[in-house]
């Protein structure tokens, strides 16, 4: 079975910092893209930032400037370094990864959601 589980999040004032990390399990092959989406209550999940294999990486206009995302393909994990924190970045954020895993000598390629972890920014 795969699994990918973020950790990192938490409360943080406005102007703040946090570090998220997804990090994936299993019998795994190789990790293509991977991304992080948030959902605000209310509101439908959105990409936040997402990133290739090969680092190549895109944001979403409203973090640009304020969020990175990397990864560790060694490690099989995904990070996103979120600073200058506001308000309305208050959301689950959730990772997502394209990959490949194996059993019984078969591969399969598929797309695996981790559970989510809550930020949230006061004012």
């Amino acid at each position: 079975q795969v699994q990918l589980v973020e950790s990192g999040g938490g409360l943080v004032q406005a102007g703040g910092s946090l570090r998220l990390s997804c990090a994936a399990s299993g019998k795994i092959f190789k990790i293509n893209d991977m991304g992080w989406y948030r959902q605000a209550p209310g509101k439908q999940r959105e990409l936040v930032a997402a990133i290739t294999r090969n680092g190549s990486t895109n944001y979403a206009d409203s973090v640009k400037g304020r969020f990175t995302i990397s990864r560790d393909n060694a490690k099989n994990t995904m990070y996103l370094q979120m600073n200058s924190l506001k308000p309305e970045d208050t959301a689950a954020y959730y990772c997502n990864a394209d990959l490949l895993s194996y059993s019984g000598g078969l591969y399969y390629k598929n797309d695996y959601w981790g559970q989510g972890t809550q930020v949230a920014v006061s004012s």
